[in-house]
C-alpha cells in the first residue's frame, strides 16, 4: 500500500496496462464524466494514481466544496476525539452543550446522544435545513426515526466542548495534518463546508480504504472506523456514521420516509462505502479491488441537483466497470 509524502506534490502513478484494466473504455469514461460537469476526477488502485483528469477550467490546485461528503470528516473526528477519551458517542449531547441546545422538552433532548446525530436518528423535526434553536422541536424519539437532518453539524460543537479548542483546530491538527490533506472550512449557508483540492480527497479516501490507518499510524481507532461503514441503525440499513454503505437490502433518501428496495449503486460493488454530497460529491472506496474513486463538480443534472444519493452513481459505475473489469 502505498502512501503519498506529507507536505510534497509527489505521488506515485500506475498505469491502465499494468493492471490489465480496458485503455479503450478509459476516453468514453471521461466524455462522461466532462458532459456531466465534473471538474476533478482520480482513481486510485493501492494509493496509486491511475486516472486523475481535470475537466471544465479545474486545475488540480483548484479547491471545490465536498457538500456533505465532509459529514465523514466530521464522523472521523468524533472519533479520534472519542478514543483518547475526551468524549463518548453514547453520552447524551447536553452533558457536552448543556441543556437546552435543542427546543425539546429536557426530557425528550436527554434521549439524544452523539451516536444519535451520527446515524441521523435524533428524531429532531427535519423541517427545516436551518440549524438555529427555534427549528430544533421534538418529533420523534431519538432512536426511533431515521431522518437525513443537518443537524448532524452539532457534532462539531461536542468536539469544540470536550476539547477546548475549536473544531477546525482539532480536525487539522489530528486529522487533516497527518495525511497532508489542504482545504478548509468555510460557512456555507446551512452548515461549514469543507473545500479542498481533489487529491486532499483523495487521501481521505485512501485513509478510509486503509480502516483509519495511515502508513503506520492508526488515526482513527479501527473499531470505530468500521462501526462507522456498517449498518448503525435498523431503520436505514444503508447508513453507517454519516458513511452511505452499498449492498444491503433496502435504503432511504434524503427528504424522504421511504424505504426502497435494494441496493444504493445496483452497478458498484456490494462491499462499496462512500461519502456522498449534494452536486454529486463522491469518494467511493472499494477494500477487494483496493480503489479509492474521487468525483467532483457541479451536479451531473443542473436540473435537478441531488442532495446525496442520485441516479448519476449508476450511470458513473457503468462507465467505470467498463475500465477495470
Amino acid at each position: 500500500m502505498y502512501f503519498p509524502p506529507i507536505g510534497s506534490t509527489t505521488w506515485e502513478t500506475k498505469t491502465i496496462e499494468s493492471l490489465d484494466w480496458n485503455r479503450s473504455e478509459v476516453q468514453p469514461l471521461l466524455d462522461y464524466l466532462e458532459l456531466k460537469h465534473t471538474k476533478g476526477f482520480i482513481i486510485l488502485h493501492n494509493g496509486k494514481i491511475v486516472i486523475e483528469n481535470y475537466f471544465n477550467g479545474h486545475t488540480a490546485n483548484d479547491t471545490w466544496q465536498w457538500n456533505s461528503a465532509g459529514k465523514t470528516l466530521t464522523a472521523s473526528t468524533i472519533g479520534i476525539a472519542q478514543q483518547e477519551n475526551l468524549m463518548n458517542i453514547n453520552t447524551r449531547v447536553s452533558q457536552y452543550l448543556g441543556t437546552g441546545w435543542t427546543s425539546e422538552p429536557l426530557e425528550k433532548e436527554n434521549l439524544i446522544t452523539s451516536r444519535h446525530l451520527l446515524t441521523m436518528t435524533s428524531g429532531i423535526n427535519d423541517e427545516s435545513d436551518l440549524v438555529i434553536l427555534p427549528n430544533l422541536t421534538y418529533l420523534a424519539d431519538a432512536g426511533t426515526r431515521w431522518s437525513y437532518h443537518n443537524v448532524f453539524q452539532k457534532l462539531m460543537d461536542v468536539v469544540a466542548a470536550s476539547t477546548g479548542q475549536t473544531f477546525e483546530n482539532y480536525f487539522n491538527s489530528k486529522l487533516k495534518n497527518k495525511i497532508g490533506m489542504d482545504g478548509f472550512w468555510n460557512n456555507g449557508v446551512i452548515y461549514k463546508i469543507y473545500h479542498s483540492n481533489t487529491r486532499s480527497m483523495a487521501r481521505f479516501g485512501l485513509l478510509a480504504m486503509n480502516k483509519g490507518k495511515w502508513n503506520n499510524e492508526q488515526i482513527i481507532n479501527q473499531t470505530y472506523f468500521n462501526e462507522s461503514i456498517s449498518t448503525s441503525q435498523n431503520i436505514n440499513p444503508s447508513y453507517g456514521y454519516l458513511w452511505w454503505l452499498n449492498g444491503k437490502f433496502n435504503f432511504m433518501l434524503p427528504g424522504g420516509q421511504t424505504s426502497y428496495t435494494g441496493s444504493i449503486v445496483p452497478n458498484a460493488p456490494a462491499e462499496m462505502y462512500a461519502a456522498m454530497g449534494a452536486a454529486d460529491q463522491r469518494i467511493y472506496v472499494v477494500p477487494s479491488k483496493k480503489i479509492v474513486i474521487v468525483r467532483m463538480g457541479e451536479a451531473s443534472n443542473p436540473a435537478n441537483p441531488s442532495f446525496a444519493v442520485s441516479g448519476f452513481d449508476n450511470e458513473l459505475w457503468e462507465k467505470i466497470n467498463a475500465v477495470i473489469n
